[in-house]
C-alpha cells in the first residue's frame, strides 16, 4: 500500500474541499475511513442553506475541470468506459473540453529558444504571439518558416511533469484504497485503469514520439484520397516543442458549414467508418484521439470529401490475436450467431475458462435480439459493443485494457459519422470490410502472404540446410545410442529386481524347510493336532520345497 507524502497531502485536502465546494460530500464520506461519519454531511454549515444541486454528473464534471488538467485528461478518459459508468455521468464527462488558460507568450518563447539555442526570429519569419489553440499539456502557435512554408508550433506546457506525477501518484493511491475496501471496485481493475491513465498521458508529453506516429499515420495514407495527415518538420522537432505543416480545413463539428459547401454528408460519413476500419485491421495503427476537435475536412471536391487529422499523441494497436477474435466477433454479431460470440470470448480469455458458454450465450442473446428488431440503421455499433461488454461483466470479463483505446475510438468514429448523416447504416459499411480482411487472413491469400514474407529468410537460410540436415541425423543418431543404453540399464534394473524377488522366495522357502523340521523332531513331544506333526511337516516341506524351485528357475 503506498504512502502519502506532504505534498500529496495538501493536494488531498484540495481535491476534498474542491468536491465539498461542488457539493460532492457524499464521496468524501463514502470513503471507507468516513463512512461511519456520513452523518455529518447534515451538519455542515454549506449545506443548510445550499441551492438546489446540479446533477450529480454536472457536478463531477465540473469538479474536475477545476482540479485541472490530469483530472480532466482523466475524467474524458472515463468517459469512454460506458460500461462503467451509470448513463448520466458518462454523459457529463464527454462535455470536458481541453480548453484552458493559454501560458504566457514570454515563455513559449522562452520554451522555444532553450529547445533550438536560437532565437525566434533566427528560427522563424514569423511567429504569433498569441496561441491558435491551448490545451491541458500544450498550447499551439501560428509560424511560417524561414524557407516560407506555413506552420504551428506545438509547445509543452512549462513544469507540466511534476504536475502530473504528483496527481498520478495520488491517483494510484485513491485506486489501491477503492480496490482494498470495494470487491466490486476490485473487480473493476482501478489501478491498471490509471496505470493505463499514466502511460497515456506521459506518451503525450513526449513531442518527438507524437511526432513519430504522425509520420507513420502519413505513411500508411501516403497514397490515399481518404486521410490527410500533416508533414512534420523534424528539424524543428525536439521533445517539448513540435513543428508541422499547418492545415486549412473545416472543422468536422462545423456541419452547417459543411452542407453550406454542398459536402456530400453520406460520403463523408461512411468514409470515417472506412478509415477506422483500414487503420485498426490493415495498418494495425490507429488514431485513438478522433473526437470533434482533432479533425478536418477538406471540401475542395465537395462529392469527394477528405478528412485531414491532427493530434497524435494517442495511437492504438492490437495483436494479431486480438484483431482475429474482434473481427470474428463482429461478424458473428451480424450473423447473430450468440454462441460463437460466447465461445470467442472464452477463447480468447477476455472471460474464465470455466465460464459455461451455454449460460453466457443466453445472457447475450437477451441483449442483443431486442437491438437487432431495429432497423440496422438504428443500431448503435458502438453502444451495442457497450452492451455485450455490460453483460460480460456478469461473467467476471475483467477489463482488457487493449481494447479500451479501439472502444473510445469506435464510439467517437460512430458518434460523428450519426451527426454527419443520422441515417448512416454503420453495419453495411463496417461488413463487407471485414469479410474482406478475414478472407485474407484465413484464406488462399493469407497462405500466399505468408510464403511471400518468409521467402527472403527461406533463401537467406538455403546454404545452411545441408549442415542442418547432417546436425540433426546426427543427433538422431545420438539419441538412438542413447536410447539403447537406457534399454541396457532397463534391464539391468529389472534383473536386480527379480533377483530380490527370487531372494525373498528363497529365505521364505527355507524357513517353511527348518519349520517342517522342527515339527517333525516335536513329534512326540508336542500336544497331539488334528492331522498330527508328520502330516504339517510334509505340508511346510512341500511349500517351502516349491517356494525353492520357483526362486532358482530362469
Amino acid at each position: 500500500m503506498r504512502l502519502i507524502g506532504p505534498k500529496q497531502f495538501v493536494r488531498l485536502l484540495r481535491i476534498n474541499y474542491v468536491l465539498a465546494r461542488h457539493g460532492l460530500d457524499e464521496i468524501i464520506f463514502a470513503t471507507h475511513l468516513l463512512r461511519p461519519f456520513r452523518f455529518l454531511i447534515y451538519f455542515l454549515p454549506w449545506n443548510w442553506f445550499r441551492p438546489k444541486r446540479a446533477p450529480r454528473g454536472a457536478r463531477i464534471r465540473r469538479a474536475l475541470e477545476d482540479l485541472g488538467p490530469v483530472f480532466i485528461k482523466f475524467g474524458q478518459m472515463l468517459s469512454t468506459r460506458r460500461d462503467l459508468l451509470a448513463d448520466d455521468i458518462a454523459d457529463e464527462l464527454e462535455l470536458l473540453q481541453d480548453a484552458v488558460p493559454p501560458f504566457s507568450n514570454a515563455k513559449a518563447r522562452a520554451i522555444v529558444e532553450k529547445a533550438f539555442g536560437e532565437s525566434l526570429e533566427e528560427l522563424f519569419e514569423m511567429f504569433e504571439a498569441a496561441p491558435l489553440a491551448s490545451a491541458s499539456v500544450a498550447q499551439v502557435h501560428v509560424a511560417r518558416l524561414k524557407s516560407g512554408e506555413d506552420v504551428v508550433v506545438k509547445i509543452l506546457r512549462p513544469d507540466i511533469l511534476p504536475v502530473i506525477s504528483r496527481d498520478i501518484s495520488l491517483l494510484y493511491i485513491i485506486a489501491e484504497w477503492a480496490a482494498r475496501y470495494s470487491s466490486d471496485v476490485r473487480r473493476l481493475r482501478p489501478v491498471e485503469v490509471v496505470a493505463e491513465y499514466e502511460k497515456t498521458i506521459v506518451d503525450e508529453l513526449d513531442l518527438m514520439r507524437e511526432a513519430a506516429n504522425a509520420s507513420q499515420l502519413r505513411r500508411n495514407f501516403a497514397d490515399s484520397q481518404e486521410l490527410y495527415v500533416p508533414e512534420i518538420y523534424w528539424d524543428y522537432t525536439r521533445k517539448n516543442v513540435l513543428v508541422m505543416e499547418r492545415i486549412y480545413g473545416t472543422p468536422i463539428r462545423h456541419t452547417e458549414a459543411l452542407k453550406h459547401k454542398n459536402t456530400n454528408m453520406k460520403r463523408l460519413a461512411e468514409l470515417g467508418v472506412e478509415i477506422f476500419f483500414r487503420q485498426v485491421f490493415t495498418h494495425n495503427f490507429f488514431h485513438a484521439d478522433m473526437h470533434p476537435g482533432n479533425i478536418f475536412v477538406d471540401t475542395e471536391n465537395p462529392e469527394s470529401p477528405q478528412y485531414i487529422a491532427v493530434d497524435f499523441g494517442i495511437m492504438g494497436s492490437l495483436s494479431q490475436v486480438d484483431k482475429r477474435y474482434l473481427a470474428e466477433n463482429f461478424l458473428a454479431f451480424f450473423r447473430r450467431d450468440y454462441n460463437k460470440v460466447a465461445r470467442l470470448h472464452v477463447e480468447s480469455g477476455w472471460v474464465p475458462a470455466g465460464t459455461r458458454v451455454e449460460e453466457f450465450e443466453s445472457a447475450i442473446r437477451s441483449v442483443c435480439e431486442p437491438i437487432f428488431e431495429r432497423p440496422l440503421k438504428d443500431i448503435s455499433f458502438g453502444q451495442l459493443l457497450l452492451r455485450l461488454f455490460q453483460t460480460a461483466r456478469r461473467f467476471n470479463m475483467e477489463v482488457q485494457p487493449q481494447l479500451v483505446l479501439l472502444q473510445k475510438t469506435l464510439l467517437n468514429i460512430e458518434g460523428l459519422g450519426r451527426q454527419l448523416y443520422p441515417d448512416l447504416d454503420l453495419w453495411t459499411t463496417a461488413k463487407p470490410f471485414l469479410e474482406r480482411w478475414m478472407d485474407e487472413q484465413i484464406g488462399t491469400k493469407a497462405m500466399l502472404r505468408g510464403f511471400k514474407e518468409n521467402l527472403p529468410y527461406m533463401v537467406e537460410k538455403m546454404p545452411e540446410l545441408p549442415m542442418l540436415i547432417y546436425q540433426t541425423l546426427k543427433n538422431s543418431a545420438e539419441g538412438q545410442d542413447q536410447e539403447a543404453q537406457l534399454q541396457e540399464i532397463r534391464k539391468i534394473r529389472a534383473e536386480i529386481k527379480r533377483g530380490n524377488q527370487r531372494n525373498v522366495i528363497a529365505i521364505g522357502g527355507a524357513s517353511l524347510l527348518l519349520s517342517a523340521f522342527i515339527v517333525f523332531g516335536l513329534d512326540g513331544y508336542a500336544p497331539v493336532t488334528f492331522m498330527g506333526a508328520p502330516v504339517i511337516s510334509w505340508i511346510l516341506g512341500g511349500i517351502g520345497g516349491f517356494f525353492l524351485l520357483f526362486a532358482f528357475q530362469d
